[in-house]
């Protein structure tokens, strides 16, 4: 008989990142350096506020963003929270967002009342539509939330002009795309403010962590106002509009954890580095799929530099593979050796919280209350049919030498064991 009393044992699940393929990567994401730094913040005690190193940080951090401001956060959640804030996004607002994206780009949203309005995405970028933002425009409308998703950059002149049209603010979502250049700027300097996640397996990692940078001085106080608590006196406000509800502010605390920074500051300095091997290694794998069918690289915006490479998503091409379903070919790829997957993230038009609306407050309140009106496929044509095409392939940051050349070896045996 079972031991009733027995303690069960906990589900753990780490968030970490690691190499896909281990026999052609040399890439720990961890190191001795990052170790150290943690060692030593340690025995200084250096363990909550905004210590030494979370202000080198912070520095360091918007002088590569030619930014005035940046506040670290303890995830990115929080960091697009206080971005919103920031914009004034309250209750009765709404805020546009790209219908294909993790939840947490809109979620805080949610939590200042305010309406997430989802928008398609262009089908061959995979990326925001301009056009259907235009559309999605209302009185109400507050912020207009871009993602530069995967590590791909979205067409920000276009969204730009929207905004100066309109007086609507871009917030951009930076989370998969450290580093990642737009004609000339870092993204997340391009809106009106960007936010960053440092999550475990993100190109700069803190474990958990987030940053929000720009260099509107009220967006920054307003920032540090929402959740700086105990941080803000004489070093995070910039007027002294709210300098009497300091140092306290709202009392919120997403500051972020000393260690953690301490990390990122580590893996900043390493960023240029693993962007340049992630994308060679990307560059040589879509330069060999020319000749390969069944998969086509997704286009790039115009004057853009991809960076952080969160993921390597392509284009299925069914007609370049007669009665050849997409789960089939990803299959075949990863009895094949090559370790890949589908579109990633759900579109949010089809979570029940979104595509039914969900009682937030009780008592029929909040924004996916009352006459909330749901959101379904048919919304997102060019979504639906981006989605269904997706592929993503394994990303190596470290190479081994051949590796390139050997993922597209396995490929290549993995389509045409779909023709035997």
């Amino acid at each position: 008989m079972p031991d009733k009393t027995a303690t069960p044992t906990p589900k753990v699940f780490v968030q970490t990142a690691t190499t896909p393929i281990s026999e052609l990567d040399r890439w720990k994401q961890m190191g001795e350096e990052e170790a150290r730094m943690v060692y030593e913040m340690t025995l200084r005690n250096e363990l909550s506020g905004g210590t030494e190193q979370v202000r080198a940080f912070e520095r360091e951090f918007r002088e590569m963003h030619g930014l005035k401001h940046a506040i670290t956060t303890f995830n990115g959640t929080t960091a697009l929270w206080s971005a919103m804030y920031g914009c004034y996004v309250g209750p009765g607002d709404e805020v546009i967002c790209p219908v294909y994206t993790w939840i947490c780009t809109i979620s805080s949203a949610l939590m200042l009342g305010a309406r997430p309005v989802f928008c398609d995405v262009d089908p061959e970028t995979m990326l925001i539509d301009p056009d259907d933002v235009r559309r999605k425009i209302t009185k109400r409308t507050r912020a207009i939330i871009c993602v530069h998703l995967w590590g791909w950059v979205c067409e920000m002149d276009e969204l730009m002009a929207i905004s100066r049209q309109t007086g609507i603010p871009i917030i951009e979502d930076c989370s998969h795309a450290h580093g990642a250049m737009y004609k000339g700027k870092m993204v997340g300097s391009v809106g009106a403010v960007g936010a960053w996640s440092m999550q475990g397996s993100k190109a700069v990692s803190a474990g958990e962590g987030g940053i929000v940078a720009t260099d509107d001085d009220d967006i920054i106080d307003r920032a540090a106002m929402i959740g700086q608590c105990n941080r803000a006196v004489g070093l995070d406000l910039v007027s002294r509009r709210y300098e009497r509800y300091q140092p306290l502010g709202f009392g919120i605390k997403f500051r972020s954890h000393p260690l953690g920074i301490g990390i990122a500051r580590v893996q900043l300095k390493k960023l240029a580095k693993l962007n340049a091997g992630r994308g060679g290694y990307v560059k040589a794998i879509e330069a060999g799929l020319k000749d390969i069918p069944g998969m086509k690289p997704i286009p790039t915006a115009a004057g853009s530099q991809r960076g952080g490479y969160y993921s390597f998503p392509v284009m299925f091409q069914p007609e370049e593979v007669p009665g050849v379903a997409r789960q089939q070919y990803i299959q075949a790829l990863r009895d094949h050796g090559v370790p890949a997957g589908g579109g990633g993230y759900n579109l949010l038009c089809r979570l029940p919280l979104f595509s039914e609306g969900f009682d937030i407050y009780g008592f029929n309140r909040g924004p996916l209350a009352g006459d909330y009106p749901g959101c379904k496929d048919e919304d997102f044509p060019g979504a639906v049919k981006m989605y269904d095409r997706l592929i993503s392939l394994p990303v190596l940051t470290d190479p081994v030498e051949g590796a390139a050349d050997e993922v597209l070896r396995r490929i290549r045996a993995a389509v045409e064991s779909l023709k035997a």
